[in-house]
């Protein structure tokens, strides 16, 4: 790889692995030796039905499921998912429960409105979500299903776990998935959109308990049915082939270096930086510590001068996507698999010597 790349913080499309983006690249001229660009090849051919199977297999193992659950690479993002779950799994007259964790937790709930009953469990919104939402006591048993966001990219809480309960549960996991060792089947359904921790944006993971699937309480045209998403083995229209691919070879990466180490390093990544951000005299979390994510760190400083020379300083120090959510501003450092240690290593120290020559100019 070039020796002048970026430290890239990007919350999403986020950072790969070199030896991801490398395979890749070469891929992109010629694949496994065929002749072909992965760019070129049938979605129904030989080689892609290698890809496919591969990658959906690899899911399973990395994620502990079972042949119960379907594993699906579709397209659409976080927001066809958010209309498809009711689509599929809600009747107009029933209901379906959300835990409001921040914005993508609140759109989810939104889109469930246009199909049946969105019931908010809980929420942290009265206190603009710098705590996670406390979990229900109890969870109403006639339920069609319950809805969480493992971590919230924009405001930086992350749910410690992947609770039991008595309805289906249904995970968006798009900012944390293969960061931790989570009780994945704990859900019904769970998916996450690329790139965070996974290929090339375009593409979006579903893993869905076959139980749950043929009991659609509307038609729908195929291209909406999990169903028949599932009977096509993610076939049914042409794949994304390329993005599929980019996630197999971030697959083979996970689990090459394996989910304890990345848990090891995830942890020890946002306790540094977290240090730094509780000590430093500029910057400030307003995320209670038991509640932070290890995944997307946000934090402010005193004000938007300061944001902007700060973000200055650090573009100048080849280090980017450091921006805050546009709902938010000021800070968010994305902390992402492919983030190495030494890259949060250089953003603390970064941080000190601008806190050293800010406070010196001003």
């Amino acid at each position: 790889m070039s020796g002048n790349k970026k430290i890239n913080f990007s919350s999403g499309p986020a950072a790969l692995p070199p030896e991801v983006l490398q395979e890749a690249s070469e891929a992109i001229i010629n694949y496994n030796n065929t002749g072909l660009s992965i760019l070129e090849l049938q979605h129904r051919g030989k080689y892609f039905e290698a890809i496919n199977d591969e990658s959906r297999a690899l899911v399973k193992e990395l994620c502990g499921l079972s042949d119960d659950y379907e594993v699906l690479w579709l397209q659409g993002g976080g927001r066809l998912q958010f209309a498809m779950i009711p689509m599929n799994f809600l009747g107009e007259q029933e209901s379906a429960g959300f835990i409001d964790s921040g914005f993508w937790a609140h759109n989810a709930a939104e889109y469930a409105a246009y199909y049946g009953n969105a019931v908010t469990l809980s929420s942290s919104e009265k206190d603009n979500h710098t705590h996670l939402p406390k979990w229900p006591a109890t969870v109403p048993h006639d339920l069609s299903y319950l809805h969480f966001t493992t971590n919230n990219t924009i405001y930086g809480t992350q749910f410690p776990n992947v609770p039991k309960t008595n309805v289906p549960l249904i995970a968006d996991m798009s900012s944390d998935i293969f960061s931790r060792k989570m009780e994945y089947r704990n859900c019904a359904m769970l998916y996450a959109v690329a790139q965070k921790n996974i290929g090339a944006a375009g593409v979006t993971l579903v893993a869905v308990n076959k139980h749950l699937l043929g009991n659609v309480k509307r038609k729908l045209p195929p291209m909406l049915d999990y169903s028949a998403h599932a009977k096509a083995r993610s076939l049914l229209n042409t794949a994304p082939v390329f993005g599929v691919y980019t996630s197999l070879l971030t697959l083979r990466w996970i689990k090459q270096k394996g989910i304890d180490t990345i848990e090891t390093e995830s942890i020890k990544k946002a306790e540094i930086l977290y240090k730094e951000i509780d000590r430093n005299s500029l910057f400030d979390c307003k995320i209670g510590k038991d509640d932070r994510s290890k995944m997307n760190v946000c934090f402010g400083s005193r004000d938007k001068a300061t944001d902007t020379a700060f973000t200055e300083y650090c573009s100048v120090r080849g280090i980017t996507g450091i921006d805050g959510h546009r709902y938010v501003g000021s800070f968010r450092v994305s902390l992402y698999n492919a983030i190495p240690l030494s890259a949060v290593e250089t953003m603390v120290s970064v941080m000190q010597e601008f806190e050293h020559e800010y406070l010196k100019a001003r």
